[in-house]
């Protein structure tokens, strides 16, 4: 198992969700979005996990002006915007191999063990 949790500091549900891991004694891998973020193979493959863009991006983000102009541009240009702001991506993004989730999912991480 090879897990990464993409995060950023003050959200709780990554703290949540790092908590998880730990009781469990499971290695994981903590990265921050606000230091680091996702590399563009990384965004992709979470992508694929997860359903696509739409699922991806938080609609709760407190950049409501790009949220709007996201619903104005075509796939590819909104693809583009969310890899380059990815401060408006859901967190935390666990992942686990091609497998990823969006949220605090410990339904589906219990699987993962």
């Amino acid at each position: 198992m090879n897990i990464q949790i993409f995060g950023t500091k003050k959200c709780f549900d990554t703290k949540k969700a790092e908590r998880y891991f730990k009781e469990r004694r499971v290695k994981y891998q903590r990265i921050d979005m606000q230091e680091k973020g996702m590399s563009r193979g990384e965004f992709q493959s979470i992508l694929k996990a997860v359903g696509g863009l739409d699922a991806l991006i938080d609609e709760n983000a407190k950049d409501k002006e790009l949220l709007l102009l996201l619903q104005y541009l075509t796939d590819a240009d909104k693809l583009e915007k969310v890899f380059e702001n990815q401060h408006i991506i859901k967190t935390p993004i666990v992942r686990n191999g091609k497998s990823a989730t969006l949220g605090f999912q410990p339904d589906v991480w219990k699987d993962w063990e």
